[in-house]
C-alpha cells in the first residue's frame, strides 16, 4: 500500500497521480493552518471553563458542513468540471484567507476567517471524495489486470495526507516558534497556492464514462435510481445506509474518547504528555490500518471491514476497561485510530459504487454531515458526564457491540 501510494504521488503522467499531489499539499496545508491556530483548550484553563469552551469548539466544527451539505453540494454535482473547479476553489480561497488571518491573528476577526477555511477544507475533501470513482475509470487496469478498488484508492490517498502532515509539522512548528502564528500563515499561503495549481492539472471529465464493473454477488446490486439526498436521512441504496449508520457509530465512539482522555487525564492529574501519547498513538494506528487495508480488501469486502472495524473497537474497549491502566488507555487510541481508518475507506467505497455518480457530491456532503454531528454528540457526552476512563471504556464497548450487532441483523434483512 505504502509503495503504490508513492508510485502514485511521483507518476504524475496519471490521473490518480495527480489527484495524489492536490491531496498532499491540501493536507500539508490544513495541518499548517492546525499548528497555527494552535492552542491549550484542556490544560490551561480550569475544568469548568473548559466545559464550555469545547460545547462552542464541537459547534464550531459542526457548522462549516451547514454550508457545505446544502448550497455546496449540488454545485460538485452540476458538471464534470465542476469537480475540478470546487478543488481550485478550495486551494485559492484558503491562499487569500492565510495572509488575512495572519493580519488579524489578536483580534476577533480571526474567528470568521478560521470558519472560513474550514468551509474549505469541508469542501476539498467532499469533492476529493466524488472525484475517486471518476479518476479510478481513468486509470483502468493496474499491471496486474485488475481494477483499481475504491476502498484501496481511498486509502492509499489518506495515507498520503496524513503522512503529508506529519512530515510538514516538524518544519511547521519550528516556524511557529521563531515567527509565531502570523509567519506561519504566510507561508500557508504559498502552499494553497500550489494547491490549486496542482488542481488546475486535474483532468477534466468531459466524455461520457464508461460503464463501472458490475458488482460481486457478496457486494449486492448497483443501485442506479435517482437518490433523495436533500435530507439528513437520504433515500440511498439500503446497503449505503446501513454503512452509514456503522460509520456514525465509529466516528461518535471515537469523538467520545478524544474528550473523554482529555477530562480523564485532568481529574487523575496525569502529564500532558500522557494524552500526547495517546494522539500519538491513534495517528499511528490510523496509518497501520490504512497500510493493510490494501490486503485486506483482496480478502474481505468492504461491509466485512466496516464490522471487522466495530468488533475491534468493541472487543479492545472491553478489555482495557478490564485492564484498567494508562498503558492500556495508550493501546486503546491505536487500536480505535486503527479501526477508524479501516472503516471509513471502505465506506467511502460503497458510496461510490452504489450511489449514482452524478449524486455523489450532494451524497459526500449529507454523510459527512451526519457523521460529523454524531461525533460532536459522542464527544459531548464525556463532557456533560464525568465518567472514569474505565466506565468510559465499557461505554465504547457496549457502544460498538451494539453497532455490530445492528449492522449484522440489518444486512441479514436484506437477504
Amino acid at each position: 500500500m505504502a509503495r503504490q501510494a508513492r508510485e502514485d504521488l511521483f507518476d504524475q503522467t496519471t490521473p490518480v497521480g495527480r489527484l495524489s499531489l492536490v491531496q498532499v499539499v491540501m493536507l500539508a496545508g490544513d495541518t499548517l493552518v492546525t499548528i497555527s491556530l494552535a492552542g491549550s483548550l484542556f490544560f490551561s484553563i480550569s475544568p469548568t471553563e473548559a466545559k464550555s469552551k469545547v460545547f462552542y469548539y464541537l459547534l464550531f466544527t459542526l457548522a462549516p458542513f451547514a454550508i457545505v451539505s446544502p448550497l455546496l453540494g449540488p454545485l460538485i454535482d452540476r458538471s464534470r468540471g465542476a469537480r475540478r473547479a470546487m478543488v481550485i476553489f478550495s486551494a485559492l480561497g484558503r491562499a487569500i484567507l492565510c495572509p488575512l488571518m495572519a493580519l488579524h491573528v489578536h483580534s476577533l476577526l480571526l474567528f470568521p476567517l478560521a470558519f472560513l477555511v474550514l468551509v474549505l477544507s469541508k469542501l476539498y475533501l467532499v469533492t476529493r471524495g466524488a472525484l475517486v470513482p471518476e479518476v479510478a475509470v481513468m486509470a483502468g487496469a493496474d499491471q496486474n489486470g485488475e481494477q483499481t478498488q475504491y476502498a484501496t484508492l481511498n486509502a492509499r490517498l489518506t495515507l498520503l495526507g496524513t503522512v503529508a502532515g506529519f512530515v510538514v509539522a516538524v518544519p511547521g512548528g519550528a516556524i511557529w516558534k521563531l515567527g509565531g502564528s502570523s509567519a506561519l500563515l504566510w507561508v500557508d499561503a504559498f502552499v494553497f497556492i500550489g494547491a490549486a495549481v496542482a488542481g488546475f492539472r486535474l483532468p477534466t471529465f468531459t466524455r461520457p464514462r464508461p460503464a463501472p464493473p458490475a458488482a460481486r454477488d457478496d457486494e449486492g446490486p448497483v443501485d442506479e435510481r435517482t437518490a433523495d439526498l436533500a435530507r439528513l436521512r437520504p433515500v440511498a441504496h439500503p446497503e449505503v445506509l446501513l454503512g452509514l449508520t456503522a460509520m456514525s457509530i465509529i466516528r461518535g465512539v471515537q469523538g467520545f474518547q478524544i474528550f473523554l482522555l482529555a477530562f480523564g487525564l485532568r481529574r487523575l492529574k496525569v502529564g500532558l504528555y500522557i494524552y500526547g501519547l495517546a494522539l500519538s498513538a491513534s495517528g499511528a494506528g490510523a496509518i497501520v490500518g490504512l497500510v493493510v487495508l490494501g490486503r485486506l480488501r483482496k480478502r474481505m469486502s468492504e461491509q466485512q471491514l466496516l464490522l471487522s472495524s466495530l468488533c475491534l473497537i468493541a472487543a479492545s474497549s472491553a478489555g482495557v476497561a478490564v485492564w484498567g491502566t494508562l498503558v492500556a488507555q495508550v493501546l486503546l487510541a491505536f487500536m480505535v485510530g486503527m479501526a477508524g481508518a479501516l472503516a471509513q475507506p471502505s465506506f467511502d467505497a460503497m458510496t461510490q459504487r452504489f450511489i449514482p455518480q452524478a449524486a455523489q457530491g450532494r451524497a459526500f456532503a449529507r454523510f459527512a454531515t451526519r457523521q460529523q454531528l454524531i461525533w460532536v454528540l459522542g464527544s459531548l457526552l464525556p463532557v456533560v458526564v464525568s465518567f472514569t476512563l474505565p466506565q468510559g471504556d465499557a461505554v465504547m464497548a457496549v457502544l460498538a457491540a451494539v453497532g455490530a450487532l445492528t449492522y449484522v441483523t440489518g444486512r441479514r434483512a436484506l437477504r
